[in-house]
């Protein structure tokens, strides 16, 4: 993966299979699934399962689960393991209500032994590694990461995600990276630290790599309508030279190559819904674009959606 890896983090209806397709194409050393519930995989639901559709061409990939109930955690990475990932990796690290407040994702963060006994469990019972990603803390009263990741460690993981918020600020704020800075330098850790949390910009991820001597970076939000951003962060760490921005002419083309990928892969009706969220944000920031836009998250017809594409490269190009 190279001596400073560049990692797509695991998003919620975002990190499906055809973006990972397009994110790999610019560069992006690890992915993950969405996230899976682990009551969702015990009870076969299709949705649940369509999350593990993996491809060779997406190595490294990890399978991501989350859960708050031990022996469902464990059969669920048993059955993930069956669908041939790289590792398993669990998330102690969503702060959506619906997750949390049932003590699942970052809702662990205030259960730390159960968070431990999961995590061990979950390693005895696979052959695979098994990763973790998780937050500080609850909240600032209760940023327990440092000892919590040597406990971790200890419970038998091969690596750690650390997002640099806690639970109880959600998304708001700064990202606090000097906890994540501390937890690699303790000499008591030996297992890999990658740093999450504001990673936008090229510099950003740099400074993460020679502050905080983190061994990879995980990129997010930032890839949302931008997945061209691991070139970009890739070529800087390389060059130190900062690329020219995507033009339009080249995010129509990208986002007639992510249309046909969901369209191949997924079939006209799903294809089309779930590329909405994507065709949109691919095309921030135009001028009088309101009506367009409209049209690309309404539009029921393949060929009419590639139409307004070039349609977009003929006005905006």
């Amino acid at each position: 993966m190279g001596s400073r890896p560049v990692v797509l983090a695991p998003m919620e209806d975002v990190t499906d299979l055809t973006f990972r397709y397009i994110c790999k194409g610019f560069g992006a050393d690890m992915m993950y699934t969405e996230f899976i519930s682990s009551d969702g995989l015990i009870r076969d639901a299709a949705k649940t399962l369509a999350k593990m559709r993996i491809f060779d061409y997406e190595r490294p990939i990890g399978i991501q689960i989350y859960g708050h109930i031990p022996e469902a955690m464990v059969e669920a990475a048993v059955r993930a393991q069956e669908a041939g990932p790289d590792f398993i990796d669990i998330n102690f690290g969503c702060p959506v209500n619906k997750i949390a407040r049932r003590g699942a994702g970052s809702g662990m963060m205030r259960f730390p032994d159960k968070m431990v006994e999961i995590t061990r469990s979950v390693v005895d019972a696979v052959n695979l590694p098994v990763t973790v990603k998780t937050r500080l803390g609850w909240d600032d009263d209760s940023k327990i990461i440092v000892e919590l990741a040597e406990r971790l460690q200890d419970a038998g993981i091969e690596a750690l995600t650390i997002h640099g918020r806690t639970r109880a600020q959600m998304y708001k704020g700064q990202a606090d990276w000097t906890l994540i800075g501390k937890v690699k330098s303790n000499p008591r850790m030996h297992i890999p630290i990658i740093g999450n949390g504001d990673i936008t910009t090229p510099q950003q991820a740099k400074d993460a790599f020679d502050r905080y001597g983190v061994d990879a970076v995980m990129i997010g939000r930032a890839s949302f309508g931008h997945p061209w951003i691991f070139r970009e962060v890739k070529h800087y760490l390389e060059t130190g030279e900062l690329l020219e921005p995507m033009s339009v002419s080249e995010r129509v083309d990208l986002a007639k190559r992510h249309l046909a990928k969901s369209l191949e892969l997924k079939g006209e009706k799903v294809g089309i819904l779930e590329m909405r969220r994507h065709l949109s944000c691919y095309f921030k920031g135009l001028d009088n674009f309101k009506e367009t836009r409209l049209k690309l998250v309404t539009s029921t017809d393949p060929q009419e959606l590639f139409s307004l594409l070039d349609r977009i490269n003929e006005i905006w190009g």
